[in-house]
């Protein structure tokens, strides 16, 4: 059922015809409307008038492509769907990057802290010496496969060929000797942190 009124056909000819009075007739019409729906999508009242003050004005300029009365619905509407989609993906990356500097801040309040911490020598050395201990109680294997990877820096591969065992026994006395020095040095975890981050 066409709901339009002769009024409102003639006035769309006029619109058409680039007549701004028959222009303010749709504004006035469909403002608000594109502004509530807006709203749904991006919660924020100010973005959603923006952008419908936008959709009318895209309207107004794309006027010669709009061949019916009831065309100017369809494209305010599809305009505005189209520019909360864009709105929400754009605030989706910006949340990100805040994230990501807040993140980037935090590590470097971090490292300040850090920094400003003064360590005592003697409690350096204590601890180098209970690590060493902790890794020396190790059973003898597991002892070996951990120094070779971690102070030799060599690979699982090279260990197993060099042990004669294979890569999942070497991955399973690394697993190992990590469970035994993380209960051992569980105390001392914070200290051996901030003395990796310092470093």
């Amino acid at each position: 059922m066409n709901h339009n009124t002769s009024f409102e056909l003639n006035l769309f000819k006029s619109f058409k015809e680039g007549d701004e009075t028959a222009f303010k007739f749709f504004y006035d019409k469909y403002s608000r409307r594109i502004q509530s729906f807006s709203v749904q999508f991006i919660y924020d009242q100010d973005e959603a008038e923006n952008l419908a003050q936008e959709a009318l004005l895209h309207l107004w300029q794309n006027r010669e492509n709009v061949e019916s009365i009831n065309g100017i619905q369809a494209f305010l509407f599809t305009y505005a769907k189209s520019k909360c989609l864009n709105l929400i993906r754009h605030n989706k990356v910006k949340d990100k990057f805040k994230n990501d500097l807040l993140n980037h801040k935090e590590r470097e309040l971090d490292i300040e802290v850090l920094n400003s911490i003064q360590f005592d020598t003697l409690e350096l050395t204590e601890l180098e010496r209970i690590i060493q201990e902790s890794i020396n109680e190790l059973p003898p294997k597991t002892r070996e496969v951990f120094i070779k990877k971690r102070f030799e820096n060599k690979k699982n591969a090279e260990i197993a060929e060099e042990m004669e065992v294979t890569l999942k026994a070497v991955e399973a006395h690394m697993t190992k000797a990590l469970k035994i020095l993380k209960t051992k040095l569980s105390d001392y975890l914070f200290l051996i942190f901030i003395l990796i981050y310092n470093n």
